[in-house]
């Protein structure tokens, strides 16, 4: 038997991730922060996302073109609504533009149903609100679908919700065909109105029901390599002001439900760290004596048996997360429905807070 070499031993597999949150409109700070990573040449081995964040995160993946980067914010400059002003007042812009899209819907990305022909019906209440057709055109124009399973693009992954049982739904482009039904699968927010997907015979709604970061799905998906991730959060941690009327309740306890909740996750891998650790040393005392002949009979026969579960747990499944950066969006307006501020003025404020966020994070790790 060969020693397993531990956890720090520079030949263990590594890759480096992104995971980018759900959040509608504030998904342009998302691209933002990739513009700046980019910028300084961090590449990814694998992206993952929820809602918007799985489109940022496939667009990233599966470009067209060769500049990702550019794609990504080609995607959202042809996103944004030109109709609302950009000389209101920022609270002011962002209330117009969501009432605009609540009644007239994006073109490029959902239609409210009274709209969409052969689906009004003024007798019966519907399950949603929005038809998400026509994102599957614009996902379409933005990315090679079959670029995916090009070994040389980020792996990616996919998370959405199975309404009927209530557990995640997974799409991995190592093992899936993705395509555009996979990625707005993981878009349909109810609360917000957004039609399900219904896929090999399973109803999807979006992933952030369940979790808004998919740190836990990248972990389960490649469970034998260590990661230094990168995660974006769309939603503040910390509020000062305490809400003065229900729409700011409901605004701060939104933010608070989406915001990024894998502190636990992180603690819970350096517990693992530190007991593996302790397992391969005692694995390594237990190889010496083996290998010199100082076991007895029946203790290597035991040794030999419970050898297999020690590989599976160490090995198989012995991936940690060796570092953890955050970039955090900062509010500086406080409304419940930002999240659906497509304008125009709105999009590219959302684009240069994200640059300038990553640019500061980055600064602090050199």
């Amino acid at each position: 038997m060969q020693k397993l070499p531990t956890h720090d031993d520079k030949n263990l597999s590594f890759e480096t991730v992104l995971v980018l949150q759900g959040g509608g409109s504030l998904g342009a700070y998302e691209c933002g922060v990739y513009k700046t990573l980019d910028k300084h040449g961090i590449k990814f081995d694998v992206v993952a996302g929820t809602s918007i964040g799985g489109i940022n995160a496939a667009i990233i993946a599966g470009s067209k073109s060769d500049e990702p980067t550019k794609t990504l914010e080609d995607f959202w400059l042809n996103l944004a609504e030109t109709i609302t002003s950009p000389f209101l007042p920022e609270k002011e812009r962002a209330y117009a533009s969501s009432m605009y899209a609540a009644m007239w819907g994006n073109p490029k990305v959902f239609l409210p149903v009274w709209f969409v022909p052969h689906s009004f019906n003024f007798f019966n209440m519907w399950p949603y609100l929005y038809d998400v057709t026509p994102l599957k055109k614009t996902l379409e124009e933005f990315i090679d679908f079959k670029s995916l399973k090009n070994p040389s693009r980020p792996r990616l992954i996919i998370s959405s919700t199975d309404i009927q049982n209530g557990k995640p739904s997974i799409f991995d482009s190592k093992y899936d065909n993705i395509n555009a039904d996979h990625i707005i699968a993981g878009t349909g927010y109810p609360f917000y109105g957004i039609s399900w997907t219904k896929i090999n015979g399973k109803y999807l709604w979006d992933g952030t029901l369940l979790s808004n970061t998919p740190l836990a799905e990248v972990i389960h998906a490649s469970p034998t390599r260590s990661k230094k991730i990168y995660v974006v959060d769309l939603f503040p941690h910390h509020q000062e002001e305490i809400p003065k009327n229900m729409i700011e309740a409901w605004h701060r306890a939104r933010d608070i439900m989406f915001t990024d909740k894998t502190d636990q996750a992180v603690r819970v891998s350096k517990n693992i760290t530190q007991y593996l650790e302790l397992l391969k040393q005692m694995h390594d005392v237990l190889i010496e004596l083996f290998d010199s002949g100082k076991l007895d009979v029946v203790t290597k026969e035991k040794f030999k048996k419970i050898e297999p579960q020690y590989h599976k747990l160490a090995v198989e499944r012995g991936a940690v997360i060796k570092e953890i950066i955050r970039v955090e969006r900062k509010e500086r307006i406080h409304f419940l429905f930002e999240d659906a501020d497509f304008s125009l003025a709105t999009i590219k404020q959302l684009i240069t807070d994200g640059e300038k966020d990553a640019e500061k994070v980055l600064s602090t790790k050199s």
